[in-house]
């Protein structure tokens, strides 16, 4: 299976890029992942954040295929502990799909479009974080379910 993590402007904190870097290379052990960056909109200055939202969806549409299951980090979807995290990985592994897409909107979230192309919504938090650092935290938890599911000794319960 391929993992895809999809987001929206660069990370423009190099130490946030340092860790992502970090868990991206760790993940190659496991999945063939990639993390497909959609450049920062131009011109936004008097744009509605609705706005924002459907010229970001246009985007983050094109990039995706008919055959991937799609999976918006959202703070309205379902919380999973990180056990719970790896089960629901080792599900969508065992389920035959080929191509499983991770969406991390911009700054507003997601618009109606992306919310009626998608099959799942994940939340790390109850808490609002900056869609930079949900970057880091995602890949982070990525690999933890990986190492999970090979029994290795990263998560400590």
């Amino acid at each position: 299976m391929n993992i895809k993590l999809l987001v929206i402007s660069k990370t423009d904190q190099p130490y946030l890029q340092q860790g992502i870097d970090i868990y991206v290379k760790r993940l190659s052990h496991y999945t063939n992942f990639t993390l497909e960056v959609i450049p920062a909109l131009k011109d936004q200055k008097g744009a509605s954040p609705d706005e924002i939202k459907e010229r970001e969806a246009l985007l983050l549409l094109k990039r995706l295929e008919g055959n991937d299951r799609i999976v918006l980090l959202d703070e309205h979807g379902k919380e999973h502990t990180s056990v719970g995290f790896s089960q629901y990985l080792q599900k969508q592994m065992n389920s035959g799909i080929r191509n499983l897409v991770f969406v991390i909107g911009g700054a507003f979230g997601f618009a109606p479009s992306v919310y009626a192309a998608a099959h799942d919504k994940i939340s790390l938090s109850q808490m609002t974080f900056n869609h930079q650092m949900v970057r880091l935290f995602f890949v982070e938890q990525l690999y933890r379910a990986f190492t999970i599911l090979r029994h290795e000794p990263y998560h400590n319960e």
